[in-house]
């Protein structure tokens, strides 16, 4: 198991260094020069001074020369400074918005765990029943629905019209700490968040558990006289987990990018609204870091996942 988890993390800082390369390469590659992004538009640089300031950020190096001495001091966790807020580090600026994309994405993913696991389960329980087939309808709606649109109708039905729920932030402005404000701005993302997600679990869930309950084993469970709630819950949902615990580690990736949206939409601090307000404002240092330390995160929750695999099957063997 060490070995393994040893050279998973080996493959995962490769595949940081290639994000890493991608993105450099990709933002020197963006339509207009690098050295626009430090220009005060009101106040225009002399030919001279903008080649003292490009041979001063180093941009008057070769490409490889350029990345090369951004890696050697991001490895020394110098990630350099913003350019929209002259004069504050990225490192700080970036690690201050994982909290709050962090408490986003983690409710929102233990909601959809949770009411994808309990539909699916009903949905195959009762199959071909009317609560299947309303469950299936309802599957196929959250699966087909962007992130962007959920997030939109979301804001309009439940905080504009119905007023449900605050329409932004993390806090209400000028008010005191509270659990419970907090809650009521948390609960409307995360649970636009965890509706697509929850849909996919569902439905992998339903599939699966409707293979375990025709293996042999829970027909003999059956025969023995054991309680049919037991039946479904000790011997079928555990052996039907492990196709859901593989979804639901491979979908942290495309939560970050739904997260993402829902940062902006609904203005809340997390890494998602700062790097696209990073994007809009060509703030590269602030891309970069922000790109790598969402890639590590995904890295780490995908070696998670292939541990956990053990945990739900003991038959499983990492190697």
């Amino acid at each position: 198991m060490l070995n393994y988890i040893a050279r998973r993390i080996g493959i995962g800082l490769l595949m940081l260094v290639a994000l890493s390369v991608l993105v450099f390469v990709l933002l020197r590659l963006a339509p207009g020069d690098a050295i626009d992004a430090y220009i005060n538009p009101a106040a225009p640089l002399s030919m001279d001074e903008l080649a003292a300031l490009r041979a001063r950020l180093g941009l008057d190096q070769p490409l490889p020369v350029q990345y090369f001495g951004w890696l050697r001091a991001a490895i020394s966790g110098d990630f350099g400074f913003s350019i929209q807020r002259a004069g504050v580090p990225v490192l700080p600026l970036v690690l201050e918005r994982i909290g709050p994309t962090v408490l986003l994405m983690g409710t929102g993913m233990l909601l959809a765990i949770v009411l994808g696991i309990a539909a699916g389960i009903v949905s195959a329980v009762r199959r071909n029943s009317a609560t299947d087939v309303a469950l299936s309808v309802a599957s196929s709606i959250g699966i087909s629905s962007p992130a962007f649109l959920t997030a939109l109708l979301g804001l309009y039905f439940f905080s504009v019209q119905l007023r449900w729920a605050p329409s932004g932030g993390m806090l209400t402005p000028g008010a005191p700490f509270s659990v419970s404000d907090l809650l009521s701005h948390l609960i409307l993302p995360a649970f636009l968040l965890s509706i697509g997600h929850a849909a996919l679990i569902m439905r992998y869930m339903r599939s699966s558990l409707l293979e375990v309950l025709n293996q042999d084993y829970v027909r003999t469970a059956r025969a023995k006289g054991v309680r049919e709630f037991w039946v479904i819950i000790k011997h079928a949902t555990r052996n039907a987990l492990l196709p859901v615990v593989t979804l639901i580690g491979s979908t942290i990736g495309i939560a970050v990018g739904g997260a993402i949206f829902l940062e902006s939409v609904f203005n809340w601090p997390g890494m998602g609204l700062l790097l696209v307000n990073a994007v809009n404002t060509r703030d590269y240092p602030v891309i970069m870091c922000a790109t790598l330390i969402v890639g590590a995160c995904v890295i780490a929750v995908n070696l998670l996942t292939d541990i956990t695999y053990a945990a739900v099957d003991p038959r499983i063997q990492v190697a």
